[in-house]
């Protein structure tokens, strides 16, 4: 398939909202989505604004500012919206030659932004302008086959945003059970019923100055953990750039537990992983980002690979006659518990979540054993479901990405 000059395909377009009408301000994120944006406009001149309508671009020539990415993004939910001056808008010439849609999948391999960030320019900070975007060349199919193209790669697209709404569901609902069961205390008694409105037995708590359900009590979260439970990762000085291999065991970082994927960067060899082997995962290891972002969760599954953690990473491994581990995890992501975890963070230029100290004298309400025993899938199946559907979203993830790898040669995936 022969390659196009883009240029041939797209025109700037320059619209701004004199007559005010729209007031929907939209930036361009690095995620190549637009977002409403976040800056304050009380007492600006909206006019000044570009317009963007429905299948047209925006993106920024500066390329030096986001890494590996040009923030570039098509319109796609509102008919009419502004963006920044910064911006440069611009949209096909022709839809029935090239669809937008099919031309924001070529925006969207990583191999465009290598291309972006490779011709950028400047010396006080580097750009893509409006020349090199239209120099930028594709391979452009007859459009009845861009839009087989672009419906196979919505239908995706679709499938995982069914599959996103789907998770966020199953979580809020988890957490409105764990409020309902252990900060309510109206979980189910013998007959079914509620324990705390139907007469439950209860107990005045000193420490928290209200009634408990009879049996239960007060722990600090050092009391819950195995011994040397809490494992903090290696510093860096440990595991430096140089021990990192292509192939082994890999090391885990802050982008497996924030974006909770196993896309692995980097590996240690046999002998490294020897001597850090104190700080290798395990199934049902609760491991949290501890430096920067903090306080996010991930756990180990009995799949996942072993490896160890990097510096920016904290282990907690919690003792399962104790406690029922998905309802900890569903505590520790509860607004209360996260807060709990982070509020005694510290440092300047690089927040660090807790010493050890703190963490481990974190107080939590504990049900008895028998409680735990009856109930002990109840929030195991919610953290299951979701999983699974998490793990359905990385395998269609991957099916679209390689659906854009392929739009260089012409070839199609089977969805």
């Amino acid at each position: 398939m022969s390659y196009k000059r883009l240029g041939n395909y797209i025109q700037q377009v320059n619209v701004r909202n004199k007559s005010l009408e729209t007031n929907v301000l939209l930036g361009v994120s690095i995620t190549k989505k637009l977002m409403p944006s976040i800056a304050n406009v009380i007492g600006t001149d909206m006019s000044v604004y570009k317009v963007i309508e429905k299948r047209q671009f925006a993106y920024g020539t500066v390329t030096s500012r986001n890494g590996d990415k040009i923030s570039i993004a098509l319109s796609d939910q509102y008919e009419k919206a502004l963006v920044s001056q910064i911006y440069v808008v611009f949209e096909v010439i022709n839809t029935d030659e090239l669809l937008p849609e099919y031309l924001m999948m070529w925006f969207s391999r990583p191999e465009f932004d290598r291309y972006v960030r490779f011709h950028s320019h400047g010396s006080t900070r580097e750009t893509f302008d409006w020349a090199d975007m239209c120099e930028v060349e594709l391979p452009i199919p007859s459009i009845a086959e861009q839009r087989q193209i672009v419906a196979q790669y919505q239908s995706i697209a679709n499938k995982i945003k069914v599959n996103e709404q789907i998770c966020e569901k199953l979580e809020a609902t988890a957490q409105a059970l764990y409020k309902h069961w252990f900060v309510d205390f109206e979980f189910p008694n013998e007959e079914g019923k509620p324990y705390k409105s139907s007469g439950g037995k209860m107990v005045w708590n000193e420490e928290l100055g209200k009634e408990i359900p009879e049996g239960w009590e007060m722990q600090s979260l050092g009391e819950l953990l195995v011994e040397k439970g809490y494992i903090r990762g290696p510093f860096g000085s440990a595991l430096k750039k140089d021990d990192m291999l292509l192939t082994g065991y890999p090391v885990y970082e802050q982008q497996h537990i924030i974006d909770d994927h196993r896309n692995f960067r980097y590996y240690i060899d046999d002998v490294k992983y020897k001597e850090l082997k104190r700080f290798s995962v395990k199934s049902d290891d609760f491991i949290i980002s501890c430096s920067g972002t903090i306080g996010r969760i991930n756990v180990i599954k009995k799949d996942d690979i072993i490896g160890v953690i990097n510096q920016a990473l904290l282990i907690l491994r919690f003792d399962r006659e104790k406690i029922d581990l998905f309802a900890m995890f569903y505590f520790l992501t509860s607004k209360i518990g996260n807060s709990l975890l982070t509020e005694t963070s510290s440092g300047s230029a690089q927040i660090n979540i807790g010493k050890k100290e703190t963490i481990y004298s974190i107080r939590i309400l504990n049900p008895d054993l028998e409680f735990r025993t009856k109930h002990k899938m109840e929030f195991e199946l919610f953290y299951i479901k979701t999983e699974t559907l998490k793990k359905q979203i990385q395998k269609l993830t991957q099916l679209q990405s390689l659906l854009l790898s392929r739009l260089a040669v012409g070839e199609e995936v089977g969805a």
